[in-house]
Order: C-alpha cells, then structure tokens, then sequence
C-alpha cells in the first residue's frame, strides 16, 4: 500500500510551488483573522527554511508521508510546532494538489514558450541567409515545384507560431484559481480567495467548488497542444534526416549534432533530429494516458488522478528537450545550394509555369494547358534534356501559339521569382514575410515587457 499510495517520488517536483501557493494561503489566513499575526510569521519563516533545505538537497524523503505536501506539512511542524496546523485552516489536500499541479503547468507553459520563440528566431535568421536559395517543393515527396529554402523554413515559423498561439490560448483558460474550494464543496470560514488568486497570478478564483478539484482540462489541453508541437518538430526533423542523407545532400550538420557509426567510419548520423521524431510518440502517449485515466471517473476527486502528473512531466521534459535540439539543429545546418538548385530543376519542376504562362499569354483554359505542358514535358524527357532546352519549334509543334516569351517563365530561378502571390515563395515574398514576423516578435517583447 505505501508504494502504490505514494507519489513523492514524483510529485516533489512541486515543491516550488506547493511552498509559493502555502505562503499565499497563510496570508490570506492572517488578513482574514483566521490565524494570529506571530503565528503566520513563524509558518512563514518555516516555509523559507523548507524551501532552502529542498533546494541544498538537504531535505528528507519518506514514501509513509506520502507526497509533497504532506512531507512540507510534516517538517513544517518539526521546524515551528503547533503553528504549523494552523495552515491548512480552510485547505483540502484536493485544492492544493489542484492549485500546485496548475501553477506547475503554468510555469511549464511559460517555459516552453520561450523556447518556441528562441525557435522561431533561429528560423527566421536561417529563412533570411537562405531566401533566394533554390530548392526542389515536393509533394508526394517527388519533385513538384521549385521553392525557396528560406520559404520552407519560413513554413514552420508560422506553424510554430499557431503552437504559441495555442498555448497562450491554454495558458488563459487555465488561470483560474482552485485554492479555497477545499475538499470539494467549499468552506463555512471567512476566506478570501480572490486574494489569494491575484497573489498567485491567476485572473481570478474558479466559480464551482466541485470543477475546482475535479477539472483537469489544463493538463489534458496541454498535452493536446504539445502533442501537436511535438508532431511539428518531427516533420522538420523528418526533413532534416532526407537531407542530410547520401541521396539527398541538401545540408550537412556538424558533429555537434550527428554521430558516427560504431562500424562504418564514413557515416554521421543524424541522431539528434532521429530523436526528436521518436520522443513524439512519448508526448502523444502522455496526452493518451490522461484522457484514459480522465474519462470514467465522477465528481470530484479520485486517487486515479495521482496519475496526472508524471505523464505531464514526461512530456514537458521531452518536449523542451526537443525544441532545444531542433533550435541548436537549425542554427548548426549548412546548406549546400548548388545541390539544391540542381535537384530543383530535376523533374520537370517548372512545368506548371509553361502551364501558367499559356493561360496567361494566349488565354488558354487550364486543362488544355496542363495538356499542352505534360506533352512537352514528355518530349523533353524523349531527349532527355529540360524544358528550358527545347527550341522554340519544338514548343511550337505542340502549340504553335506559343512564343519566345516562353522562356523568361522556365529554368527553376524564373519559377521562384515569378511566385508573388500572397504566401508565394518569391525571395521578395519572404523577405516581406520575414519583416513582418519580426515586427510580431517585436511588438510581442513590448507587451512581455510592460507586463
């Protein structure tokens, strides 16, 4: 029983927290007349010395106490006596593990947004080095259409840029305080929990008493969010193990983030973005075990929900492992742009733009360009050259129409240049894109600051 009951093992990583939310709950006491002014002073001066001990790494663990809270409870009274059972005056171990667990989640939040923005910044310097650097854009992942380097990591800037915004969007819905809703229903003492809520950072205290213990949405949300963020990283670090690869050589990474082989001396390993695509499947199934551990229990409070918080730990510690990597990834690639340039002109990539420029120069329909493009596409690959390299006749022997100005839409520079449609990978387009995140980001860190 002591070693299923216990979660000290785990749940000590709140300690910063259960302390800060106690100190916030004694004042309270005070201000209400709940507890005496010396009394609160001793609990104070008691949390203090805890919070010192735990951090020297001088603090005692024992599985009989159970968790966190109750080990601060326990030295709290060896550190002050009598004093210290004046603390959980109007607290139930049901609010403060809910208030400590959200606090945490909260900090995490924090945490992991900073390191997406460091991400995004990262992606940004390299998108401007690399803006005009032709590239092959693939679907299917065969070559499709010529691209900008710089346009395709200016891609996960803005899908980075949703996970940030989906996190601000957590962070807000979770802001509530628990703390004063007690075991479940409340209590009859004179407490002030609005106090206690803007001492802790919360916008304000949750409304239902029963919600209070019972919900857990933050942590599940959460884990939603960071499921999808990890997903994210994972396709850029999918994208970084094909080009880093033999067949491919778009980039190189230094030693710093590659390995050798324990057998071939001619190989490096992409082994930090391998990695980054395999603790994926450890955030999804953190996001999996809560929603399992959630989805039968009734109001309110379940010894099950003890099993919210090492999966939420887990993924946290995964997922700003990976986006540190992938940031320190990004800032390490080398890209090799005469490769690049070659493969984006390899497979016919600028065949959509003949196609465009039929529709465009002598009012073809689509369809009947798509035809007149794949025939000369097919001719070209007959004599195994590019579409650039067919002579005028030749274009002209599938669609006499068809004029010089032709070739001022082919070779794979053309292509990317001609791109300007909003969102379009035109090197102009993502400079434009460019200044405009910066200008976010920027106006982002004025409000951070006023804050």
């Amino acid at each position: 029983m002591t070693e299923i009951n216990a979660s000290i093992r785990f749940d000590q990583r709140l300690y910063r927290q259960d302390i800060r939310g106690s100190m916030a709950h004694c004042r309270m006491l005070v201000r209400q007349g709940l507890i005496s002014p010396a009394e609160g002073k001793k609990i104070q001066a008691g949390l203090q010395t805890i919070l010192r001990e735990i951090e020297a790494g001088r603090f005692k663990i024992d599985l009989k106490l159970e968790d966190i809270h109750m080990h601060v409870e326990a030295r709290l009274a060896e550190l002050i006596g009598k004093p210290a059972g004046r603390l959980h005056t109007a607290r139930s171990r049901n609010d403060q593990v809910a208030t400590d667990f959200r606090l945490w989640v909260r900090d995490a939040i924090d945490r992991i947004d900073a390191g997406l923005l460091d991400l995004q910044k990262t992606l940004l310097r390299r998108a401007e080095e690399y803006a005009a650097t032709v590239m092959p854009g693939f679907t299917h992942l065969q070559a499709a259409q010529p691209v900008t380097f710089g346009h395709h990591l200016m891609a996960y800037v803005e899908m980075v840029g949703r996970d940030r915004s989906r996190l601000n969007d957590a962070r807000a819905r979770l802001n509530e305080s628990p703390l004063g809703a007690a075991a479940l229903a409340g209590t009859s003492l004179p407490i002030d929990r609005t106090s206690t809520a803007m001492e802790l950072g919360f916008d304000r205290p949750m409304a239902n008493s029963l919600d209070a213990v019972a919900d857990r949405d933050y942590a599940l949300e959460f884990l939603s969010i960071a499921s999808i963020c990890a997903v994210h990283l994972s396709r850029l670090a999918e994208e970084i193990v094909i080009w880093t690869s033999a067949q491919f050589r778009f980039i190189t990474l230094s030693d710093a983030f590659t390995t050798g082989s324990s057998i071939m001396p001619q190989k490096r390993n992409p082994d930090a973005a391998e990695l980054v695509r395999g603790k994926v499947g450890r955030i999804i199934g953190s996001l999996n075990a809560l929603l399992i551990t959630m989805k039968g229990l009734p109001m309110t409070y379940g010894k099950d929900m003890q099993e919210d918080k090492e999966p939420t730990f887990d993924a946290v510690d995964s997922l700003e492992l990976c986006i540190a990597a992938t940031a320190g990834m990004v800032a390490d690639l080398k890209a090799n742009s005469a490769r690049m340039q070659e493969a984006a002109g390899e497979g016919y990539t600028t065949a959509t733009d003949l196609a465009d420029w039929c529709v465009r120069k002598i009012d073809m329909p689509f369809r009947q360009a798509h035809h007149v493009a794949g025939s000369l596409v097919k001719l070209a690959e007959s004599q195994d050259k590019p579409l650039e390299a067919l002579t005028l006749k030749e274009m002209q022997s599938v669609e006499p129409r068809i004029s010089k100005d032709i070739f001022a839409v082919l070779g794979v520079q053309n292509s990317v240049k001609s791109r300007v449609s909003y969102g379009g990978t035109a090197p102009a387009n993502v400079a434009k894109q460019i200044a405009r995140w910066r200008k976010l980001l920027a106006k982002e860190k004025g409000k951070a600051d006023a804050r």
